[in-house]
């Protein structure tokens, strides 16, 4: 069956559930997870001739801040597991695209199942919006297990 399961992250309730999820499996199945968050990289903010002014904030803030809400999310990992009594490993990676994190990170960890949250959002909303859960779906090679 499955060893390990990778567990993207983003510290949401929702994200919460697929936590629990996959510690639970991992106690079946005698799997180990990873946690991981991505973090969307530093983008200063540009200006033009209507814009709003927003305080910036630099590049050395934006990680330190970035960081401290990855370690914070993960930490909701690494308490599953070791309530579920599993082993487990948290990390967080930088991408442009929350999915392309989480393929790469599966592949790089080596991963052989991901689980992951979906609103559920469908027809214009889903559209509209969007779903890193459809984008790893599709980008996967790794099967991925969606909780709601």
């Amino acid at each position: 069956m499955y060893k390990h399961i990778l567990v993207p992250t983003d510290g949401s309730k929702l994200s919460a559930k697929a936590v629990k999820t996959a510690a639970k499996l991992a106690k079946q199945v005698g799997a180990r997870i990873t946690g991981v968050y991505v973090i969307p990289p530093y983008v200063p903010p540009m200006y033009g001739e209507a814009a709003i002014y927003v305080p910036e904030i630099s590049p050395k803030r934006y990680k330190d801040l970035s960081e401290k809400e990855a370690r914070k999310a993960l930490a909701m990992v690494e308490i599953e597991a070791r309530t579920a009594g599993v082993s487990c490993k948290v990390g967080w990676v930088s991408a442009n695209q929350a999915w392309e994190g989480i393929v790469k990170q599966a592949k790089s960890k080596k991963a052989d199942l991901i689980v992951m949250a979906s609103h559920g959002r469908r027809g214009l909303s889903g559209l509209l919006l969007g779903s890193e859960t459809t984008k790893v779906l599709t980008h996967s090679k790794i099967p991925v297990l969606v909780c709601r």
